[in-house]
């Protein structure tokens, strides 16, 4: 049995992070480790996690980036992964990411984000996000789609060895979006990316403030101007944190 160890990055994600850790500790097998890198909350959302018994490192700097560098430095399982705060995975987690990784030609992947709330299930929405993961790369990336990338993003729950994560340099701390799918674009040179055919389910807040049509566009925006190589700085303005 390989060693996981599960990295979350937070700010203020008190309204989350419980239910999130609850089902991290049900985990059949269980995680090696469960670390929550906090940037600084101002809600509950570190003594949420301090008492479900995880452990918890204060980051000094903001920036998802940033805080899943920092966790991956402190990790000691040889897999790394990225879970966000919102994000609700499968108890069997550990096995399916040890079933995929055994696999040498595979360097790492992500699950089917299904996106939804408290009220519905944005199932077009979660279609779109499935189908990004192929179609971004054939679009932006021809050449390297053939060699296996396929891009993934937070809700993903992205994972990969940890030797091939520090080999590719990890995520780039100057990235405030989209660092994800920058990663994606390094860790293909170690190997194939797959989406595995499982679900995570993770919060639809985004949708749920913006709406769907606005959402979608905010969405499709920011990731063929991303594609066409414009700023991530710029990018963020159009993609604001919302709790």
């Amino acid at each position: 049995m390989i060693r996981i160890s599960i990295i979350i990055p937070t700010l203020n994600e008190a309204s989350c992070i419980g239910r999130t850790l609850r089902q991290l500790s049900i985990l059949d097998p269980p995680a090696w480790e469960v670390l929550v890198v906090d940037g600084g909350s101002e809600d509950g959302t570190v003594a949420i996690a301090q008492a479900a018994g995880v452990q918890v490192l204060f980051c000094t700097e903001r920036g998802r980036a940033i805080q899943m560098n920092q966790g991956a430095k402190a990790a000691s399982g040889e897999v790394l992964c990225f879970i966000h705060a919102d994000t609700w995975v499968p108890d069997d987690l550990v096995e399916i990411i040890e079933r995929t990784l055994a696999d040498p030609g595979v360097a790492g992947g992500g699950f089917v984000s299904l996106m939804a709330g408290s009220s519905k299930t944005r199932w077009w929405m979660s279609l779109h996000n499935f189908l990004k993961t192929y179609y971004a790369p054939l679009l932006f990336r021809p050449h390297l789609f053939f060699q296996g990338l396929r891009l993934l993003f937070g809700d993903q729950a992205i994972f990969c060895r940890r030797t091939d994560f520090w080999q590719c340099g990890g995520f780039d701390r100057t990235l405030a979006i989209m660092e994800e799918a920058d990663f994606c674009l390094k860790l293909v040179r170690q190997g194939r990316i797959r989406q595995v055919n499982r679900i995570v389910q993770s919060s639809d807040r985004r949708v749920a403030r913006w709406g769907f049509w606005q959402a979608t566009a905010i969405y499709l925006y920011v990731g063929f101007l991303w594609g066409f190589g414009i700023s991530p700085t710029y990018l963020k303005r159009l993609y604001r944190d919302i709790r």
